[in-house]
């Protein structure tokens, strides 16, 4: 079931339509949170204190402070991202197995309507573009940007206003897919109206995007 929470007028149309990665495309949120879960456990950490809807969305050099609290002094916290970082390359995700089964038709569907197709996730970008090449995507996107480029990732707008730029679109003809609540206020604080992949596992306010969706072949049916 599509839900369209305001009954204002969608896009005057849609010329580009740009995508998150992680819970958009890869149903990956829960491996991330246990391969984190898992590297901090055997620093002695706990995140029992954090939902995991806190995480999703970011990456983790934008929480150590919430993560470690008082102990934050404590910690070499550049030396503790390098290990996080090898620990990641050492334990990576099966994307073939987490891509959503519906992403390649809806990108083949999008790119016949000659609609141009951007990625915007805040994931590092040798992971993502290993989720593009195992998947063989990288061919449907026009441009590709990680959060690391940035100074600020989502829900800073940054990385949605320089899609826009590159893609050479207006905000009010482009079209974003997130799923998390800092994705959902970077689209939002970058003019753009965002839909959103229903969340049905972590609790998500997802309150700021104008449609749900429950699954990613829901925007084929709004777009034609």
């Amino acid at each position: 079931m599509i839900t369209n929470k305001r009954k204002e007028r969608r896009i005057v149309r849609v010329e580009a339509i740009i995508f998150d990665m992680d819970g958009v495309l890869f149903d990956t949120e829960k491996y991330y949170y246990d391969r984190r879960a898992s590297f901090l456990g055997q620093k002695g950490i706990s995140i029992d204190h954090l939902p995991p809807s806190f995480f999703i969305g970011g990456n983790t050099k934008q929480v150590w402070e919430n993560i470690l609290r008082d102990d934050y002094d404590k910690w070499d916290v550049s030396t503790l991202q390098e290990e996080y970082n090898t620990y990641k390359q050492n334990n990576p995700l099966p994307y073939k197995e987490l891509i959503f089964p519906d992403v390649l038709k809806v990108l083949n569907e999008v790119k016949s309507q000659g609609l141009k197709i951007g990625l915007a996730s805040s994931s590092v970008k040798a992971d993502i573009f290993r989720a593009l090449e195992e998947n063989r995507l990288q061919g449907f996107f026009d441009i590709v940007l990680s959060g690391e480029e940035f100074k600020e990732s989502k829900p800073n707008p940054e990385i949605y206003l320089t899609a826009l730029k590159q893609l050479n679109v207006q905000a009010s003809h482009a079209l974003i897919i997130e799923d998390s609540e800092k994705g959902i206020a970077a689209g939002v604080a970058a003019d753009v109206e965002v839909w959103a992949i229903r969340d049905n596992q972590f609790g998500m306010d997802q309150s700021a995007a104008k449609v749900l969706l429950d699954s990613l072949t829901d925007v084929l049916d709004l777009i034609k």
